[in-house]
């Protein structure tokens, strides 16, 4: 079948990408920290937890680059629609054990998916 395809196509095989169900469950698990937790006392929005989640995952993957008017630094790398779905499982796993060590059991969010 590939030797039919039209010149210049590319095949890529890769691992499986998350699925919207895992899609469903980050977003509920983020929503979830967001509304029972704190971070350094501060209240942070779901995207936020995504961040700091995400770069606890990624670590040495990241990188951090000044702000336009560079007085601050950012993360750069933190995408998660990347990421396959054992990247996920990490993730997830990232979140609850956070969650749990700050004595927070977070819901069974593959119901809720």
């Amino acid at each position: 079948m590939i030797d039919v395809m039209p010149k210049g196509f590319v095949v890529t095989i890769s691992p499986p990408k998350r699925s919207l169900e895992q899609n469903a469950r980050l977003w509920a698990m983020l929503a979830e920290v967001s509304e029972r937790l704190n971070y350094h006392g501060r209240r942070l929005s779901p995207e936020d937890w995504k961040h700091i989640f995400t770069a606890s995952l990624r670590g040495e993957e990241l990188d951090a680059v000044p702000t336009l008017d560079g007085k601050r630094m950012i993360l750069i790398g933190l995408r998660t629609s990347k990421m396959n779905k054992s990247e996920f499982s990490d993730l997830f796993a990232i979140i609850e054990m956070y969650a749990a060590s700050k004595g927070l059991k977070l819901q069974d969010q593959r119901e809720a998916a």
